[in-house]
């Protein structure tokens, strides 16, 4: 890369709230250079124009055939960031093969076909608010953990009703994908076993919907690999469930927890919206853009030497699209971008969910999730605040995960 005048910042896998962190390399630049764990090379892309340009760049790709340095031995096998290397899907492919596998979900995740989940999702929605009602008045102290009993099971039990998963399944779906994609300070061998376990899972999820196809997507991505065998390999089969159903659960899980904590500690922002002067879509894209569900993500790779805001990118450089810097760069959102802001003029302009053609194809339905989540919230329970200082709530171990462990929320 081009001569700078600090030391790379070496990644700390445990991760933390990245808000301190990011304004501090933002300073130094729109790019900077960074050491992956396992001591590999790397850089993440801070500042907001110069991250949409790197999104949408037409020599930079996302097929691990690019990452030299995962091929000829530099790395070793048991590098814990494989996985997000060595993934089938439409989120490490590219061009041609990029746009066949998109399309073969694209069309449940149209703004159309999400609205018709609308009565789905409320009903959803406020079961699971009797559930944490009921949690809250089971307890001692009538605290109740708002992640465990609403904001996760709402959008995993959407992402497993679209894919036909059966419930049974699903609380371990959840701690498989939580250890491989979003825990980075887990061991190799942990993270491995749960690769393999994760796709073992799958694999029989599909059997299942092989053995008795029905109205749902899973069924939908075999029936189209039977079809035409070069169509969706058994790998881009897994690959692509894999992605929907980590995708579609944790990012939103996220999503809804970080907006509530904003809105409990900004309640002048809260009463905007109850007063109606502001909605909850924007509560939802002030929230992705001051605090989104993703921090730091891998990996995008120059197809040839790069210069990215003044700042050259060697082919092959493995890079991380720094969603949550770029949420808070003052020379886009302005100088109060440190500030929740709900009458933010720049807000739906964030990048959370990416940009160009690998744009998040969940957008519709993760918006639609957390909005519905937040206004059913509020409205059955004005008065929830958090049961803790938001600053004891432990953060997420992770650097691509931004959200805390854990959400106790007194109902009123």
């Amino acid at each position: 890369m081009s001569p700078h005048t600090s030391p790379r910042h070496v990644i700390d896998p445990a991760g933390g709230c990245p808000h301190a962190l990011n304004a501090r390399l933002r300073a130094e630049g729109a790019v900077a250079e960074v050491v992956l764990p396992g001591g590999v090379p790397g850089a993440v892309v801070l500042g907001h124009e110069a991250l949409k340009e790197f999104l949408a760049h037409p020599d930079v790709a996302k097929d691990a055939r690019h990452f030299p340095a995962l091929h000829d031995g530099t790395i070793p096998a048991d590098w814990p960031l494989r996985v997000f290397a060595n993934a089938q899907g439409m989120h490490t492919a590219d061009d041609a093969d990029h746009r066949r596998l998109r399309s073969l979900v694209g069309n449940a995740f149209t703004a159309r076909q999400v609205e018709r989940l609308r009565p789905r999702v409320q009903d959803l929605a406020d079961g699971l608010l009797d559930d944490l009602a009921a949690a809250a008045a089971g307890s001692a102290d009538g605290v109740a953990d708002l992640r465990t009993h609403f904001a996760l099971p709402l959008p995993m039990s959407v992402i497993c009703e679209l894919l036909g998963v059966d419930p049974e399944h699903r609380g371990r779906l959840h701690h498989l994908s939580n250890t491989v994609i979003i825990s980075t300070d887990t061991t190799p061998a942990e993270v491995m076993a749960a690769v393999r376990e994760l796709v073992e899972l799958i694999a029989t999820i599909a059997a299942a919907r092989r053995a008795a196809p029905g109205e749902d997507l899973t069924s939908a991505l075999i029936a189209a690999r039977d079809e035409d065998g070069d169509r969706l390999s058994e790998a881009e089969l897994i690959g692509t469930m894999r992605l929907m159903l980590v995708a579609g659960h944790e990012t939103t899980l996220n999503l809804i927890s970080n907006a509530v904590r904003a809105l409990c500690t900004h309640r002048d922002q809260l009463a905007l919206v109850m007063d109606g002067k502001a909605t909850w879509s924007d509560v939802v894209d002030e929230t992705l853009r001051w605090d989104g569900p993703v921090s730091w993500f891998p990996f995008r790779y120059p197809t040839r030497d790069l210069t990215v805001a003044g700042t050259l990118v060697p082919q092959g450089t493995p890079v991380l699209a720094g969603y949550t810097a770029a949420g808070r760069d003052p020379s886009f959102h302005g100088p109060d971008a440190d500030r929740f802001d709900l009458t933010r003029p720049t807000a739906a302009r964030n990048l959370s969910f990416g940009h160009g053609a690998h744009y998040c194809v969940g957008a519709p339905l993760a918006r639609l999730e957390a909005t519905i989540a937040l206004e059913r919230l509020f409205t059955r329970f004005p008065g929830l605040d958090l049961a803790v200082p938001e600053a004891a709530l432990p953060h997420q171990r992770s650097f691509i995960g931004n959200s805390v462990e854990a959400l106790p929320v007194r109902l009123a």
